[in-house]
């Protein structure tokens, strides 16, 4: 058994300074690393500096005072997978 197959399926996980791009709370990746740096950011209730920080099912982000939940679907690595060839 391969170790991706020991391991827990943990779902997907995105990156805070793309998931402020994405949900439209920061113009570009600049604005975005502006905005974490600022301690503006926080991640289940403490103060996140980390652009890069890893965001799971379940994490609140809070922004001015707005939280939102983030959602992800699990990894199921069906896309690694090739298509049989016909």
């Amino acid at each position: 058994m391969s170790e991706a197959e020991e391991r827990p399926n943990e779902g997907e996980t995105i990156q805070l300074d793309k998931f402020l791009k994405l949900a439209d709370l920061a113009e570009s990746g600049g604005a975005a690393k502006h905005l974490v740096r600022s301690g503006a950011i926080r991640v289940n209730g403490e103060v996140e500096t980390r652009r890069g920080r890893k965001l799971k099912h379940g994490d609140v982000v809070n922004v001015n005072g707005e939280d939102f939940v983030i959602e992800t679907t699990p990894d199921t690595g069906e896309a690694d997978e090739e298509a049989p060839e016909s």
